[in-house]
């Protein structure tokens, strides 16, 4: 087990494109995906992107249940997807709060896409083909987003809805993220 420290926004290697993997028996692909995991669910994150971690390659890793951060959403099952390819399923835009490990104690108002379909590898380099909407569509854009040098704040329509957990959000419990 190897929980990793987390690059905050700012670090040039968070706004850097991720390389697609090319070898995927290779051990350090299996021990970056445990080191992942073990980070991710060590903060408490819905997921988490390679170059979060400061690995430059097209791995995320993302999964919610019964997660402080996010009480209201549904669950969304351990997935890892390797060189992913999302296409929307229609033209519907919905906006809700994200946060993200790499901008601690903060949240937004991001606009994403309503649904969509993502194709992958998993982590055997076995094709991942699924249609999903609601949260489990948001953390797959969110992820999928690091892997092309974008943070969450960059989506952000309207800066009034960006700040600190504990200003917009008084009184809840949500952990810093």
């Amino acid at each position: 087990m190897a929980i990793r420290d987390v690059l905050k926004m700012g670090d040039p290697r968070l706004v850097a494109p991720a390389r697609p993997v090319e070898d995927f028996a290779s051990p350090d692909l299996g021990q970056l995906i445990v080191d992942m995991h073990d980070t991710m669910r060590s903060l408490n994150g819905a997921g988490l992107a390679a170059p979060q971690i400061g690995v430059g390659l097209q791995v995320v890793i993302f999964e919610v249940v019964a997660n402080p951060r996010y009480p209201d959403a549904e669950n969304v099952p351990f997935t890892v997807l390797i060189n992913p390819v999302l296409t929307p399923l229609s033209d519907v835009i919905e906006e809700g709060w994200e946060g993200c490990l790499s901008v601690p104690g903060m949240r937004g108002l991001v606009p994403r896409h309503a649904a969509l379909r993502y194709q992958a590898f998993d982590a055997s380099g076995q094709p991942i083909d699924r249609s999903v909407s609601g949260f489990h569509a948001r953390v797959v854009q969110h992820e999928v987003d690091h892997l092309h040098g974008i943070l969450y704040p960059m989506r952000i329509r309207d800066l009034r809805y960006f700040g600190f957990t504990d200003t917009l959000f008084p009184g809840q419990a949500l952990q810093d993220d």
